[in-house]
């Protein structure tokens, strides 16, 4: 892999996990442009993951840092069960049972079966529907209401969901907060949050998978520019999201990816 090639594919990495098109879609599709052997990336894809990961902890330091001292304030005796980010942790650890149950029982399967141009482009049209439902229906709940146990379930049903390419994880867990009365920047915030432990999950079950094969000596120029430039990139597309859903919905994207899935199905 060249370095040009690593930090393009970083780069799709930061941008795609955060706005609502799907990472595991559009890195298929470069993938393919590339020719690259997806089965011998297992140490870059770990890498892609942990630039992502701590994108979000910089951009969400505040609300990090706040559950922390929640969670930490419990074992000092400071247990106060209306404090928000105590609530937050909890929605947090509900809504990541779905992906850890089913990423476990099915998530090779899933990967091996789906992670194809066909698959991807049909799911990538499919998801993109659903934006344009999820913002129907979001547009007549008058009232937009907060988070508890069973919204933070739902979202969480709808983010292992995206454990088949193309769907994108916050993509379906937007779309889950819409359906649930959220506003769009709460469904976002939560969203991201909660892909806190599924981004760290996923970077740490392909290492463990794939350990005696990373222990080989590898080139780690490319590992250190895909990590760098999906951080960098990561950083910026979140922070964008999140000024964009204030004020616009989800339909831009739904277009986008009806428009890719056409465009995989008639030319790849």
């Amino acid at each position: 892999m060249s370095i040009l090639e690593s930090a393009v594919l970083g780069a799709i990495q930061g941008v795609t996990e955060f706005l609502p098109i799907s990472s595991s879609g559009h890195l298929v599709i470069a993938e393919k442009l590339f020719g690259l052997n997806v089965d011998a990336l297992k140490s870059f894809d770990v890498a892609l993951h942990a630039g992502t990961f701590f994108a979000i902890f910089i951009y969400f330091w505040k609300d990090i840092l706040g559950m922390l001292k929640a969670f930490f304030g419990v074992f000092a005796g400071r247990l106060d069960t209306g404090n928000e980010y105590l609530k937050l942790i909890l929605y947090i650890v509900i809504g990541s049972i779905p992906a850890i149950l089913i990423g476990f029982k099915f998530g090779d399967y899933l990967d091996e079966n789906f992670r194809n141009v066909h698959s991807v482009a049909l799911v990538l049209g499919g998801v993109g529907l659903l934006f344009l439902l999820a913002e129907y229906v979001n547009k007549k709940f008058k009232e937009k209401k907060g988070l508890n146990i069973w919204k933070a379930l739902f979202i969480g049903v709808f983010q292992a969901t995206a454990l088949v390419p193309g769907v994108s994880r916050s993509g379906s867990s937007i779309s889950a907060g819409l359906f649930s009365k959220l506003s769009r920047e709460s469904a976002a915030r939560f969203s991201f949050l909660l892909g806190i432990p599924a981004i760290l999950g996923a970077a740490v079950l392909t290492g463990v998978k794939n350990y005696s094969e990373m222990i080989l000596p590898v080139n780690l120029l490319p590992i250190c520019v895909g990590f760098v430039t999906s951080l960098l990139f990561g950083l910026i597309s979140v922070s964008v999201l999140m000024k964009f859903l204030k004020k616009h919905s989800l339909t831009i994207f739904a277009v986008y990816r009806l428009a890719v899935s056409a465009c995989m199905l008639f030319f790849l």
